[in-house]
């Protein structure tokens, strides 16, 4: 068999670095043009002492969770970097027409800023690195817009079903990967209203709002149907799709219904913690 041949940014540390650079350089070209074309990026500098005053949505979730084979010291150290990046963040106005950027936001997450190792997530495989765990941060708030009428306009999904679940929330595969800072999260402000973000850290959970001058003509439900997991060529994958309900606040009724996410997500756990009724055929 021919021995599959490296990328350059497997060829070592310098020439992924050189490789990374390259991203950047991309990414900032790419912003360069969408600024000129008209896009105005939310200013993180642009933090309110005011709180606005409706909720949309509110939410919380646990910092540090016991998983399988993960050094607890990385989900501790989770912790700080998650606080360090929510100070960045809290309090941000993302005016009409404005876009939000989590990395424009946060920043480069490097030990100089006060950043340590947490967990990672490349490619399949589980790693630690500087700055690891906000990609918790970055869930918290897709999980926020979902629930909003606001514009998604990047997102990376997880591929594959790392963890069992512990204390879920929320449908399975709502989450968003990012990673610095060509992987990133973005939202649009298409409402006619300023809306705030406001996130903080309290007995090891992460809290987020999601808050405007006035309130919205809907809310929002997301549900999870057809949850199972299926055996393909002796390989587990967790399956379902996730709807979302648009309800009008005025009359409570449900107005439109729509398919957000096919998920079909390799389990690279250990099939023995996949409950024995959630296993279905294809």
């Amino acid at each position: 068999m021919e021995k599959q041949r490296k990328l350059f940014c497997q060829r070592g540390k310098i020439c992924y670095k050189i490789s990374l650079a390259k991203e950047y350089l991309l990414r900032d070209t790419a912003d360069t043009v969408r600024i000129i074309r008209g896009t105005k990026f939310a200013d993180n500098r642009e933090h309110s002492d005011e709180v606005l005053p409706v909720i949309i949505k509110g939410h919380f979730s646990p910092i540090t969770r016991r998983l399988a084979g993960v050094d607890m010291r990385l989900q501790e150290n989770k912790a700080l970097n998650l606080a360090i990046a929510a100070g960045d963040i809290d309090g941000i106005i993302i005016r009409p027409g404005e876009v939000f950027s989590f990395w424009r936001c946060v920043g480069n997450p490097t030990a100089d800023r006060g950043y340590v190792e947490g967990l990672t997530i490349s490619g399949t495989e589980l790693k630690s690195g500087i700055g690891g765990g906000l990609c918790q941060l970055a869930n918290l708030i897709h999980w926020l817009i979902l629930n909003s009428p606001l514009e998604v306009v990047e997102l990376h999904h997880h591929s594959d079903a790392l963890f069992p679940d512990e204390r879920r929330r929320v449908p399975f595969g709502t989450g968003t990967s990012v990673f610095y800072k060509n992987v990133d999260y973005r939202f649009r402000n298409n409402s006619s209203s300023p809306v705030q973000l406001k996130i903080w850290i309290k007995d090891d959970y992460l809290f987020g709002e999601l808050r405007s001058e006035e309130q919205f003509p809907y809310r929002y439900r997301l549900t999870e149907e057809d949850h199972r997991f299926v055996m393909e060529d002796g390989v587990f994958y967790r399956c379902s799709k996730v709807f979302r309900e648009i309800i009008s606040r005025k009359s409570g009724e449900t107005v439109d219904k729509e398919l957000i996410l096919e998920n079909h997500s390799r389990v690279m756990y250990d099939y023995s913690l996949i409950p024995p009724e959630e296993i279905k055929e294809c």
